[in-house]
């Protein structure tokens, strides 16, 4: 977590880079001067998480270790998504080879209250990807149960956290409202509650979008 989370979350608490990256990095991590370090602790109103999936990590080989330094290889260790003593996923697959794993941000909230001092948190994004079929009709294109069933065992744990292990949870962001433009994969996939006609640009609820638009409602 050092490598990830912990390379831009614990100067904005301790002034410093994690002990980790300091030990394994060595002279190519940047150093903060004592001004620095002063300004960076505490300099944030809350912090914002992006979460899509969880991974296994273990340990890296050595002899990928030994090639040249490098980002890929200061932390020393591997990700994948599938277990490999016992062959089995992480969770449930998406269109973007994002593995969706709901008890991860449950696990993630809680590392962050009891590592970094209980900060105030958003989730800023949440969500998961269809394939963009160009063929398929809009009414079965909206009709997106899987998306439905992400949201909810996600929303779940967020729920959980906040009234189990009091985490100092102040909102959350599906993302997202419409299908886009998605960085690499341009419009190749959708993450939309509401499906976009790329040709008209015409926007229609996905079921997901009435889903959510209930659960909102309920008080």
């Amino acid at each position: 977590m050092d490598f990830m989370l912990g390379w831009f979350q614990e100067p904005l608490v301790t002034g410093q880079y994690p002990e980790s990256m300091q030990e394994l990095v060595g002279a190519r991590l940047p150093k903060f001067t004592e001004e620095e370090s002063k300004k960076l602790k505490g300099s944030y109103d809350f912090i914002g998480i992006n979460y899509y999936m969880s991974q296994y990590v273990c340990d890296m080989p050595e002899a990928v270790i030994t090639t040249p330094p490098c980002k890929l290889t200061d932390a020393r260790v591997e990700y994948s998504n599938i277990n490999n003593c016992t062959g089995v996923t992480i969770g449930d697959d998406t269109a973007s080879g994002m593995y969706c794993r709901p008890s991860g941000l449950q696990n993630l909230l809680n590392y962050m209250k009891k590592k970094y001092n209980d900060p105030a948190i958003y989730i800023t994004e949440n969500g998961m990807a269809d394939y963009n079929y160009p063929s398929l009709a809009t009414d079965e294109a909206c009709m997106d149960i899987r998306r439905v069933d992400y949201y909810f065992r996600h929303l779940h744990h967020v729920l959980s956290a906040i009234e189990v292990d009091k985490v100092n949870l102040k909102g959350y962001f599906a993302w997202s409202l419409l299908d886009n433009f998605e960085w690499s994969s341009g419009y190749t996939m959708r993450f939309g509650l509401n499906f976009v006609d790329y040709n008209t640009l015409e926007r229609h609820p996905k079921y997901s979008a009435k889903w959510f638009k209930n659960f909102l409602s309920k008080k």
